[in-house]
């Protein structure tokens, strides 16, 4: 038995494997240089013509076009017994009859029903199980290429992560674990191909909480989907691990004696914090929960920056916050609705004819039409994945920078926002405040206090984030380094080290 850990992440997945010494990181993405990490985001698209419409659609068809057919049986009716002339009515009896067979010829039906349908139907009426059973899957930066020059070629699931604790109903749940599988399906072999060795097993890194408002229900749907998924995707056995709690059996490797340490772990999509004692006599050990002083989580990660960033400084450029003829706002929906890429219903919503004409009609009664011209190229040529992904670049870069300047011609030519780390700070404030109250949370469920930090994730990298949380919470604490984006894979590979050395001894 071979085990891997997979960081199946809301912006990037990882998948490493640890021999028990080193951890060899498996290369996901042959576009991307670095090939350790991959996008979550997955391409659904059609070359050719979309897929035959679900079944309910053609009888629904079948019907209306029987409906069509009785009307013209009646016509035709109407016709012989009005005619005086017994040519005229021998005509509209073998009018009757033909229309009687069609009528009744079912197969002839469908096949009308199904030409119509697929004449008429668009890529968004189609349901999203209909695509994953029919369509063609495009990983990582292959995938999102795809989507940037062909977007009305298939369908972008921006972070498939994000909708497992989401209310779904079964089709909705069944295409999800239809995509998952697909992911966890190509990691397994890239992990074989790499590794020259039969994968049977994984320990798949999991939020403490999946969705923010449904609870326990939520988490429990997740990883119902993530381990039907596994299975699908060939895997034999599947254990999940909370991501903090990985990355504390990462870093404990490193220690020199029992630390007491708060893992504070702010990725894409949430942001997850414990206190843990660790020991490095210990690191062997399976069943580590008498270690694990408390835990907190929530759905509150680095995409709702890029949102909020979002918001802040490029929305203003498109119309945000100017009014109408009659004084009142243009509306705010507008925006947040084209930074939906995680809500399907909502993009779905965005995407359609019906809101565009309703963009275009509030230009007509706005003093400023231009700049909500730009909100309306992003809605037509559905441009909101590669908004938000701009704003998320913009973001890490400043990181390190006071200003950028970012460029957005392929909303308009010559469109160019300059974003300040100042404008950032502010639009981070929010969301700062949520994971502060998180911290303070898990601190104060803990009966221990921790000697040590670490923050890890992608947030982590941003000085404003560190520096926020130590100015107000972790004052005084000395702050574990580490690696931000390869912790939790690392940690999750040396769990599934144990349960692999667990198997062969037990």
């Amino acid at each position: 038995m071979t085990a891997i850990g997979i960081d199946y992440g809301t912006s990037n997945s990882e998948v490493v494997y640890f021999d028990g010494a080193t951890h060899q990181h498996i290369k996901l993405d042959p576009q991307d240089k670095k090939g350790n990490k991959i996008r979550s985001s997955v391409f659904i698209y059609f070359d050719d013509e979309l897929p035959p419409p679900p079944d309910a659609m053609v009888e629904a068809k079948v019907a209306q076009l029987k409906r069509a057919l009785n009307e013209k049986i009646d016509k035709a009716k109407q016709g012989y017994y009005s005619a005086s002339d017994p040519k005229e009515q021998s005509l509209y009896s073998d009018r009757i009859d033909s229309l009687r067979a069609e009528f009744h010829n079912k197969p002839s039906l469908q096949r009308k029903a199904i030409q119509q349908l697929m004449h008429a139907m668009s890529l968004d009426e189609i349901p999203l199980l209909r695509l994953v059973e029919y369509g063609k899957f495009a990983f990582g930066e292959e995938g999102f290429r795809r989507f940037l020059k062909t977007p009305n070629k298939g369908r972008l699931i921006y972070s498939p992560k994000n909708f497992l604790g989401a209310s779904l109903d079964s089709d909705q749940k069944h295409a999800f674990i239809g995509i998952i599988a697909k992911q966890l399906a190509y990691f397994k072999r890239c992990a074989e191909e790499q590794l020259n060795r039969h994968v049977s097993t994984a320990v798949i890194g999991r939020p403490v909480k999946f969705h923010g408002t449904r609870g326990e229900e939520g988490n429990a749907q997740a990883i119902q989907i993530m381990t039907e998924a596994a299975r699908l995707a060939g895997f034999s056995g599947v254990n999940f691990l909370d991501e903090p709690i990985a990355a504390a059996y990462k870093i404990e490797r490193t220690l020199p004696k029992d630390t007491t340490t708060l893992i504070v772990d702010i990725g894409g999509g949430t942001t997850d914090i414990c206190c843990i004692k660790l020991s490095p006599k210990r690191t062997n050990q399976l069943d580590r929960s008498q270690d694990l002083l408390s835990v907190t989580g929530r759905r509150l990660g680095g995409m709702d920056c890029d949102k909020g960033l979002l918001l802040k400084a490029v929305a203003p450029d498109m119309g945000m916050g100017l009014k109408m003829i009659n004084g009142l706002p243009v509306p705010p929906t507008y925006f947040s609705d084209m930074c939906a890429v995680d809500n399907i219903p909502a993009l779905t919503r965005f995407f359609s004819d019906d809101y565009g004409l309703d963009i275009s009609q509030t230009m007509s009664v706005t003093r400023e039409p231009a700049q909500l011209e730009r909100l309306l190229t992003v809605q037509e040529e559905k441009l909101s994945a590669r908004v938000v992904n701009s704003v998320r670049m913009a973001k890490e870069l400043l990181s390190s920078k006071s200003t950028i300047t970012l460029p957005l011609h392929y909303i308009e030519e010559g469109f160019d926002v300059n974003i300040s780390q100042e404008m950032l700070k502010i639009a981070l404030k929010p969301w700062l405040d949520k994971v502060k109250k998180l911290v303070v949370e898990c601190l104060d469920k803990s009966p221990e206090k921790p000697e040590m930090v670490m923050i890890t994730g992608g947030m982590s990298l941003s000085p404003i984030v560190v520096d926020a949380l130590y100015e107000a919470l972790l004052t005084g604490l000395p702050r574990l380094e580490n690696d931000a984006f390869n912790s939790v894979c690392e940690g999750l590979a040396i769990q599934a080290a144990k349960h692999e050395f667990d198997s062969h001894t037990g």
